[in-house]
């Protein structure tokens, strides 16, 4: 199992609910030490697209209260038709990122949307997410 950052498999955020000029969506694919932090209210989602359609086993989320998190796909190339793949429940980790690792088994997609549904505080910030394949 390889992890891959979204920067490296060509993958960039192409949609988000909210954006902070100063934390903006594309910080979540750089994998330094930006992130993306939303504007409030729920839920918040964005979506990643793939160079290409891209087999997963699992991404790694690394972020800050998320309670809720649900992912979808698709395959189809203008983000559409999308279907759950998953949904997971983060604990609280005070003062720490929360680092969770999301089976997608074996999922292929062009496009992946996280859903924040809710979350421990009216902001979350998500840092990095890395894929395994």
């Amino acid at each position: 199992m390889t992890d891959s950052s979204l920067s490296s498999l060509g993958a960039k955020v192409v949609v988000a609910s909210s954006g902070d000029e100063n934390h903006p969506p594309e910080n979540i694919t750089d994998g330094t030490e930006t992130f993306w932090m939303s504007t409030g209210m729920f839920p918040q989602e964005f979506i990643v697209r793939f160079a290409e359609a891209t087999t997963m086993s699992a991404v790694t989320v690394d972020s800050y209260n998320v309670k809720h998190l649900r992912i979808e796909k698709t395959a189809s190339q203008n983000a559409s038709q999308f279907e759950l793949v998953t949904e997971k429940e983060f604990g609280h980790t005070e003062g720490h990122l929360q680092s969770n690792v999301v089976s997608l088994n074996g999922s292929s997609a062009t496009h992946l949307r996280f859903i924040i549904t809710t979350g421990y505080d009216h902001f979350v910030s998500v840092h990095r997410v890395t894929v395994q394949n």
